[in-house]
């Protein structure tokens, strides 16, 4: 399998203003949004689910010598929050989870997979959905446990899958109902 190609960054990336917080309220709007976009999209493309708010390597520019302040990093991932796009994990608000795909999306995803692989009426453990043979090269493979859990359960809700706990997440099973 070929290396996955290089993140592009986009033109502001590389303007410094877009490392300060803007004063001018729209400036400010739209910088917020150019963030959040490049945020998803960056952790999109690497498989990316935990963001480390001390430590997420798009908040330095090196080659223009520029860091986000901690208030800006907060605000940007704050929006993500605010449109149901990341939670904070914890009160300190140093990590975030990003749902670069909503949980309703993941949910639909998983049903595609399971029709795909022929897993209806049958069992399969959380750990098998995001590390086994059938989930290699799709977007389940490595999906953060926390996200894969509350997609299974939304489709529990929906009649789709019954969850049944074992001792840890590893042999916690998944019987699908399409």
């Amino acid at each position: 399998m070929a290396p996955k190609p290089a993140f592009e960054l986009p033109y502001f990336y590389n303007y410094r203003p877009y490392f300060t917080l803007q004063p001018v309220r729209d400036t400010r709007e739209k910088q917020i949004q150019l963030w959040k976009e490049l945020i998803l999209s960056f952790c999109k493309h690497y498989g990316m689910y935990i963001v480390d708010v001390d430590d997420f390597p798009l908040f330095a520019n090196k080659s223009i010598e520029r860091k986000l302040t901690n208030e800006a990093r907060e605000l940007f991932l704050n929006a993500l929050v605010m449109e149901g796009r990341a939670e904070w994990l914890g009160k300190d608000h140093r990590k975030c989870l990003l749902l670069w795909r909503r949980i309703e999306d993941w949910a639909d995803l998983i049903i595609s997979w399971v029709q795909e692989n022929a897993l209806e009426n049958g069992v399969v453990t959380l750990d098998e959905m995001r590390t086994g043979d059938e989930a290699r090269g799709t977007d389940l493979e490595n999906l953060e446990m926390i996200i894969l859990e509350r997609a299974v359960r939304l489709l529990e809700a929906r009649g789709k899958a019954q969850m049944f706990k074992g001792s840890s997440a590893d042999d916690t099973g998944v019987k699908f109902f399409i």
